[in-house]
């Protein structure tokens, strides 16, 4: 059985490996961006479940996170030739006008970066509890985001940055996106997660079982702020120019909505819900368009197909109240199980 599965596993990673490939050489420009996007918005995803989902607490301070990460990842990138002309209202302050380093360290640099502020945050903002968090985290990423909007010589204030060097690509982004995956299915399985686990069903329980509230807590911030920091900085290498505005609430709600779609406390449905989200919204952009039906010409409407979005992530939501996989997760005897049942169902229903 455990064989069976291996194999199963590495077929499917040959299988990525060979879509990345043919994706990277052969997709157009606009096909290659979307399927960047779906694989940064899982490691956002995945960041932010990780807080919210399973260790059940309320926090909406993520843009903020990834503001660090996107800035911290595009500062150390950027060439000192590119950050002489960004910044020509007030000069860069030194030594950030001749740091540089490789794309992995910026990223990781950004993600630790990220954690760090976690830390100074969680430390009093962890003993709140449910709404009262929601709304101390909200406020320190509006914090976070109006101070890089007025540090003129380190962030370049409400200009931003741009031409930042564009170094994802679909290696990196679902390299990232896998590498998130397996941390966070360890850290799940493992001690600490079934603490978080236990934090978000009862905390009362968990204290008096032994688990201290506030150690893991915090540590499930950090590790999802770190995650929320390197997505940051692949977003800000992909778009290629980054400025305070793009971190707004909304940019949370975007996540927040991707973790209550595909399930509070689910790795997969975490994956597949970043997927729909997406490239959903590209699919339905024909409706903002005419469509000519051949016996008669629709005009189009601006805005239609988000109308349309919605509605359809309201009737998800309608139906699959715990989300598309709820707190389940995908695993090969599940599937091998229901594969094994449909001729024995098809039989039945003959009879």
């Amino acid at each position: 059985m455990k064989r069976r599965n291996i194999i199963l596993t590495s077929i499917s990673i040959l299988l990525l490996l060979v879509f990345i490939f043919v994706a990277d050489s052969s997709f157009d420009a606009y096909k290659v961006r979307i399927l960047n996007l779906c694989a940064i918005y899982t490691v956002l995803g995945l960041s932010m479940n990780l807080i919210n989902g399973f260790t059940g607490l309320f926090s909406l301070g993520h843009a903020g996170f990834m503001a660090v990460g996107a800035y911290t990842t595009a500062l150390l990138t950027m060439s000192a030739a590119t950050k002489q002309q960004n910044f020509f209202l007030a000069p860069i302050l030194p030594p950030l006008d001749r740091l540089n380093a490789p794309f992995l360290v910026a990223l990781l640099v950004g993600g630790l970066l990220s954690a760090f502020v976690a830390l100074l945050i969680g430390a009093p903002v962890l003993r709140l509890k449910g709404d009262y968090l929601a709304i101390a985290t909200l406020g320190f990423s509006e914090i976070i985001r109006i101070v890089f909007t007025n540090t003129q010589r380190i962030t370049n204030g409400a200009l931003g940055l741009k031409a930042i060097p564009s170094t994802t690509n679909l290696w990196w982004s679902y390299g990232a996106a896998a590498f998130t995956v397996v941390i966070m299915a360890l850290l799940i399985s493992s001690s600490y997660g079934k603490a978080f686990k236990a934090i978000r069903e009862d905390e009362i329980a968990a204290e008096s079982m032994g688990i201290n509230l506030f150690k893991h807590k915090v540590l499930s911030f950090v590790i999802g702020a770190f995650f929320a920091g390197v997505g940051g900085g692949l977003l800000g290498s992909l778009m290629g120019t980054i400025d305070p505005q793009m971190f707004k609430f909304a940019f949370t709600f975007n996540i927040l909505l991707i973790i209550v779609l595909g399930g509070m406390g689910s790795i997969t449905g975490t994956v597949i819900a970043a997927f729909i989200i997406s490239s959903a919204g590209e699919l339905l952009r024909f409706l903002d368009q005419s469509i000519n039906l051949g016996f008669v010409v629709i005009p189009g409407i601006s805005g239609l197909r988000m109308v349309v979005f919605s509605a359809l992530l309201m009737v998800v939501v309608l139906f699959f109240r715990n989300g598309l996989m709820g707190t389940n997760e995908f695993s090969w005897d599940k599937v091998i199980g229901l594969l094994q049942r449909r001729p024995l169902i098809k039989r039945r229903l003959g009879q």
